[in-house]
């Protein structure tokens, strides 16, 4: 059995992640009770990083005569 379509079958039927309650998205892991994009129930603090966010492209504002 390969890694394709096949074995993508016996997928079928399981809940991995499910609501999460303090960020609302579909990430919250049921085995492992931990939220995988805000990290609720593993810190207290939200889960963020510096390379999730895109930077802002601010049009740089030249002097018009």
């Amino acid at each position: 059995m390969g890694k394709g379509t096949p074995s993508m079958g016996k997928r079928m039927g399981r809940v991995v992640h499910i609501k999460c309650r303090r960020c609302g998205r579909r990430a919250y892991h049921v085995r492992n009770k931990r939220c995988s994009a805000c990290g609720y129930g593993a810190q207290a603090t939200l889960r963020r990083y510096n390379w999730r966010t895109k930077t802002l492209q601010r049009e740089r504002v030249a002097t018009i005569r």
